[in-house]
């Protein structure tokens, strides 16, 4: 906020406009002043709150400056409301407060009780109690109250200071001061808040803990003799919140927070929640949950080395029973500090879309699956859980933007280049039971059933797939519903952008199996610029001849993923079932070897065409090479006999 714009209001008489005249000349001005003072602008000062720019506006209350007034009510962030008898206090409660109500303003206003040097009898505390708090009572948006005197030159300077910390710090977000507590949304910052700075995760901040909490916020450390007030003004509270080893717990926490709002120092609780980016309504600020990372077409995010070792930390200390996999309470504390689980790891059946224990728990290998899966698809996802986890900033060091694929013309005679991502996407296509569901499953190791089970909802599986050589990446299988099938399959430009292999599957064993494939790929031609890969599923079953055109083996000729020219036969009940993976990742990963070679059965027209004239090209060229090779040789004969004559 670059100005507080403080608007003085008042009965006439109360000396609204000798605050003002004693706050710019240091003094109190004892010569008549005019009814309404210009408008005064301070320049930011050493002491000044957040070091902004303060305006202040002083008003009349006369009728005839009613239009003025609500202009200028409208226009300010805070209000000084000022009284000096009783009768300008009076109005209030009865006039003031509910004008500011009508005028539909939602602004802090700072109660001054001007002229105490004439007060008859009682004390401050007296006149708080008997004045102000029944009326701060009534009207929340009283911020807080002041008693001052222009001619003393009392408290001027800190009415002022109140106004502008009330628009810089504003109280109402994080105290209820009617119920002496914290507010519910600043509770659950504060909490966040203490769950980042709980590096190990034991529920408490130990010494350290503590002073790189402090270091942080206030940018100096801790003294023991502050370390030790702290911890004695909590256990004088709340004994438990100081565990053994001096640590203080949650509770203890928020129990510090509560006091420093009930004592006025609410600043000190903005400064630690402005450190981890909230904003004034206690929301993390949006660029800091959504930062810029554009993705460049046909281009796709992965994590980088830095995300990938803030999520194996991330897993290695929420793991609490150190069993290699996270339960469902260890995932639930894991998450406390975010609105939960995202949207779409709920579409994803999280966790069954990864590798888990027996008994359900996300391995590492899982977890580390569903992030690298999360920001392929949705790379804002990660940031903003990132951000919410406590990742250092930016977050978008935690992502890498890789370069982007390049795809096959149908009519081209170049073909794809090999990429270096590690991320790949494969869309699982074919005839409903033709084992597309199976085929997930035991790519995440899940034992088979066969019980069969119609697709109703899209499914997805990742996991790691190791190449020959060592390389390891992760692929995405997913398979959408046939429902959802016609629209992803329809939308070319986010299938080309997204999708790095097809894998086109079948059931061996049935005959109206195969037929969906050709069906499919006439109906929408843009998917040839996609790698295929053709896999033959219950092959443990009889093989039976296609009620199609065109056989398998003949339709997938000259497709070197298929091993030789044809689909994979296998079966998912079978221990050679990973070298399908392996086989569609090295498609996503080299693209080129994927598509049929120029001259064979699968190409086009004018590939085969192309093919023709090559195969032409290549007998020509053998005839002129015996044909050559033969004068050479019979020149060679007459030489010898020439000689030899």
């Amino acid at each position: 906020m670059a100005t507080v714009r403080i608007c003085v209001c008042g009965d006439e008489g109360s000396g609204k406009s000798s605050l003002v005249a004693s706050l710019v000349k240091d003094t109190f001005v004892s010569n008549k002043i005019q009814p309404i003072l210009p408008q005064v602008t301070i320049p930011p000062t050493l002491g000044t709150p957040e070091n902004v720019t303060t305006t202040i506006v002083d008003t009349s209350a006369l009728p005839q400056e009613r239009t003025n007034l609500a202009r200028e009510i409208r226009k300010s962030n805070v209000i000084l409301l000022v009284y000096s008898d009783h009768y300008s206090y009076e109005r209030v409660a009865l006039f003031w407060l509910p004008h500011f109500r009508s005028l539909g303003v939602n602004v802090p206003v700072i109660l001054c009780a001007n002229k105490s040097d004439l007060a008859a009898n009682g004390t401050p505390a007296q006149v708080v109690e008997e004045e102000m708090l029944p009326v701060m009572a009534e009207f929340k948006e009283i911020d807080a109250c002041i008693r001052t005197s222009a001619r003393e030159h009392y408290n001027i300077n800190e009415a002022f200071f109140l106004c502008q910390k009330a628009v810089t710090h504003p109280i109402a977000p994080l105290f209820d001061a009617k119920e002496s507590v914290l507010k519910p949304p600043a509770i659950a910052a504060l909490q966040r808040v203490f769950y980042l700075c709980d590096k190990d995760q034991d529920g408490y901040l130990n010494d350290q803990e503590l002073d790189d909490f402090q270091k942080k916020c206030f940018q100096r450390p801790l003294t023991d003799d502050d370390r030790k007030h702290i911890k004695e003004t909590i256990r004088r509270s709340i004994p438990d919140a100081i565990s053994l080893t001096g640590g203080i717990s949650t509770a203890g926490f928020l129990h510090l927070n509560t006091l420093y709002a009930s004592k006025g120092r609410h600043e000190t609780i903005w400064a630690i929640l402005r450190t981890f980016n909230y904003t004034d309504s206690l929301s993390l600020r949006e660029s800091f949950l959504h930062p810029q990372f554009p993705i460049t077409p046909f281009s796709s995010a992965e994590l980088s080395p830095a995300g990938y070792r803030f999520l194996v930390d991330l897993f290695l200390t929420s793991d609490k029973d150190n069993d290699g996999g996270l339960s469902p309470s260890e995932l639930s504390a894991l998450f406390a500090p975010t609105p939960g689980l995202s949207p779409q790891w709920l579409d994803d059946s999280f966790p069954t879309s990864v590798v888990t224990t027996e008994s359900g728990h996300v391995t590492l290998q899982g977890w580390l699956a569903q992030w690298s899966m999360t920001t392929f698809t949705t790379p804002q996802t990660t940031l903003s859980y990132l951000a919410y986890l406590g990742f250092s900033e930016p977050t978008t060091s935690a992502l890498k933007l890789t370069r982007p694929r390049k795809r096959r013309p149908v009519s081209s005679a170049h073909l794809t280049q090999p990429t270096k991502r590690t991320v790949l996407l494969a869309h699982v296509l074919g005839a409903p039971a033709s084992g597309k569901s199976s085929l997930l499953s035991s790519f995440l190791s899940r034992p088979f059933t066969s019980t069969y089970t119609p697709t109703l909802s899209p499914r997805v599986a990742c996991n790691t797939v190791e190449l020959p050589g060592g390389r390891q990446v992760y692929l995405i299988l997913s398979e959408p519903s046939p429902s959802a099938a016609p629209a992803i399959l329809e939308n070319s430009t986010k299938i080309l952008d997204q999708c790095d292999v097809l894998v086109y599957t079948y059931d061996s064993s049935d005959p109206d199996s195969f037929a969906y494939i050709p069906d499919i790929r006439a109906r929408y031609p843009h998917l040839e610029q996609i790698p295929p890969c053709y896999v033959a599923l219950k092959a443990d079953l009889d093989r039976t001849t296609q009620n199609c055109e065109v056989q398998p083996d003949e339709y997938t000729r000259g497709m070197p993923a298929g091993g030789g020219g044809g689909p994979v036969h296998t079966s998912v009940t079978w221990e050679s079932i990973g070298e399908v993976f392996v086989k569609v990742a090295q498609a996503g990963l080299e693209p080129a070897g994927a598509f049929p070679r120029k001259g064979d059965g699968d190409g086009d027209s004018g590939e085969k065409i192309w093919g023709t004239w090559v195969n032409w090209g290549v007998a020509v060229g053998a005839v002129v090479a015996v044909g050559a090779a033969a004068a050479m040789a019979w020149k060679r004969g007459l030489g010898t006999i020439a000689r030899e004559g």
